[in-house]
C-alpha cells in the first residue's frame, strides 16, 4: 500500500503548518529583498534561482540569469515596489496576489525610459521542493504596463 510520508512516520518531515510558516517566511524575505532592490538578497532566498516571467516569455534559470533579470528590473524601475494583497498556500507552492509598481527611469524590456509610473496587478507562484524555493512564476498584463509607460497606444 502506497502512502505519503507524514511527520508521524518520519520526524524530519515538518508538520504541514510548520512547513507553511517556513515557506511563507522565505517568500516574505524574497519580496522584502525585491522592495529593497537587493539582488543578492533575492538570490539568497532560492535553493536554485529561477524566474519564469510569463508576460515576457522569459525564463531566467540559474544565479547569473536571475541576477541579470533583477538588475535589469531595478535599473528600469529604481523605485520598484511590491504590495502584497493576499497569500495562499498550495501543496508545493505559495501563491501571492500583489500589486507591482515603479517609475520607469531606465530601459526595461527593450523600452527606453519614459519617466512614467506603472502599477499592475500580479499573481506570483513560488514553487517549493520541501522547504526550498526553486522557482518564481510571475503573471501580469504586459499591455497594461506598456500603455502606462506610453509605449503602446
Amino acid at each position: 500500500m502506497d502512502r505519503t510520508t507524514t511527520p508521524q512516520d518520519n520526524p524530519s518531515v515538518p508538520a504541514p503548518e510548520e512547513l507553511r510558516r517556513k515557506r511563507e517566511t522565505i517568500v516574505r524575505q524574497h519580496l522584502d529583498a525585491e522592495n529593497r532592490q537587493d539582488v543578492q538578497g533575492v538570490l539568497d532566498t532560492f535553493a536554485t534561482p529561477k524566474y519564469d516571467v510569463k508576460a515576457l516569455g522569459a525564463i531566467s534559470d540559474g544565479k547569473e540569469a536571475v541576477h541579470e533579470l533583477m538588475t535589469g528590473l531595478f535599473a528600469g524601475f529604481p523605485d520598484f515596489h511590491v504590495e502584497v494583497l493576499a497569500v495562499h498556500h498550495g501543496t508545493d507552492a505559495v501563491i501571492v496576489e500583489e500589486v507591482m509598481s515603479g517609475t520607469h527611469d531606465g530601459p526595461w524590456a527593450g523600452v527606453p525610459p519614459t519617466g512614467r509610473k506603472m502599477q499592475v496587478a500580479c499573481a506570483c507562484i513560488f514553487e517549493f521542493q520541501g522547504e526550498s524555493l526553486t522557482c518564481e512564476k510571475v503573471y501580469f498584463d504586459l499591455a497594461s504596463i506598456l500603455r502606462q509607460l506610453g509605449a503602446m497606444g
